[in-house]
């Protein structure tokens, strides 16, 4: 029996439901899937996530604390033991940065198991220095395959030296059917205005100042008929998003829910009439799979490592570029008049993103799995 080992940092919501479908594919191959992860909490990803009933072996790491906070000695203490013990066949592993990811990449490599990159990274969604990239690449050929979001992703990743035959499509998906509006349209709808829905970490990256700048100037030319603006998520940069909205007088119609879990999401993509990702750099944008599963149209930025791959311009949303406050004005204005068939583009949206799916992900991955086996 071909045992597989998926691990992750944390299982949050995604990574549930990817492995899920996984672990069903496999399952009629006679293949076994166990989940790994590297701790059950994270100080960057608060989510709540319910593991007691899943279809597949689940294994946490470390427990008692965030995988920030843990230390190095004790952490490869514990992850070599759990290894010895659980005799896995292939390891798929989710990056290469984490030193997690690498000690169990060196822990495949002493025992002569095929490993299989999941990766999500881009050439542009950070800076890029020479040595590091040279490193980067050594370990990147380490791996046997690779399972990647999409096209960037996998240019990328050519680039690094990993063989075209080696890399498979369908890493970044989410679980489409939680966000279909025949799911959540029966939830109730928390603002009585329409309303623009972005969903962040509040840090640099998310360009939410940008964004607020730019929904500002179309308060000024809409006035009361202007659409909301709903930020959801919390982050260090609060203070300064709070200011900003002070400032130029837009208390009352732009909201600050906070974080939220998903089911407390639900209600916000049930009812708005547009979704905005603005980041300047990203590496896909899971939360733009979501929108779009629950029939939103979408505005993103043309840097998200999603744009190339889940956008069809005109069609179920548009890009702009991040540093163009000017340009997302223009299309909020245009997204929020009559020129646009909303409804229409939502449908868009959703049938695109049904592309997308957990058995997209297993697909992709049992592919990678056979090439790596055969490549032993």
């Amino acid at each position: 029996m071909v045992k597989i080992a998926v691990i992750f940092t944390n299982y949050g919501p995604y990574h549930i439901s990817r492995v899920s479908a996984l672990h069903k594919q496999c399952s009629k191959i006679g293949w076994e899937v166990i989940g790994i992860e590297l701790a059950r909490h994270e100080n960057a990803y608060t989510w709540k996530t319910n593991i007691q009933e899943l279809p597949f072996k689940l294994i946490t790491i470390i427990e008692e604390c965030p995988l920030e906070d843990v230390k190095i000695h004790h952490f490869i203490s514990r992850l070599y033991s759990v290894l010895v013990e659980l005799k896995i066949n292939v390891f798929a592993i989710a990056g290469y940065f984490h030193f997690g990811m690498l000690a169990v990449l060196l822990w495949s490599m002493w025992h002569s198991k095929p490993a299989i990159l999941l990766s999500e990274t881009t050439e542009n969604d950070c800076h890029r220095s020479w040595w590091r990239e040279i490193l980067k690449s050594w370990f990147v050929r380490k791996y046997k395959s690779a399972l990647v979001g999409g096209q960037p992703q996998k240019r990328y990743l050519l680039k690094l030296g990993l063989l075209n035959e080696a890399i498979f499509l369908g890493y970044d998906v989410v679980g489409n059917d939680t966000f279909h509006t025949d799911k959540i349209k029966h939830l109730p709808n928390l603002l009585e205005k329409p309303y623009f829905l972005s969903i962040n970490r509040f840090i640099p990256k998310k360009n939410l100042a940008l964004l607020l700048s730019s929904y500002a100037e179309y308060y000024k030319i809409k006035g009361n008929v202007a659409w909301n603006l709903v930020l959801c998520g919390n982050g260090q940069l609060r203070p300064q998003i709070e200011q900003q909205i002070a400032e130029l007088n837009l208390e009352d119609t732009v909201h600050l829910p906070g974080f939220l879990q998903q089911d407390e999401l639900l209600p916000y993509f049930a009812h708005a009439n547009c979704f905005v990702h603005s980041s300047t750099h990203e590496q896909w944008g899971l939360v733009v799979n979501e929108a779009m599963a629950a029939s939103l149209p979408v505005l993103v930025s043309n840097r998200c490592g999603c744009f190339e791959d889940l956008i069809l311009e005109g069609v179920n949303g548009f890009g702009f570029d991040p540093d163009n406050s000017q340009q997302l004005t223009e299309l909020m204005l245009k997204i929020s008049s009559r020129e646009i068939d909303l409804k229409a583009m939502g449908q868009a949206a959703q049938e695109h993103i049904q592309k997308f799916s957990p058995d997209y992900f297993a697909q992709g991955l049992i592919q990678a799995i056979e090439y790596a086996i055969a490549c032993k």
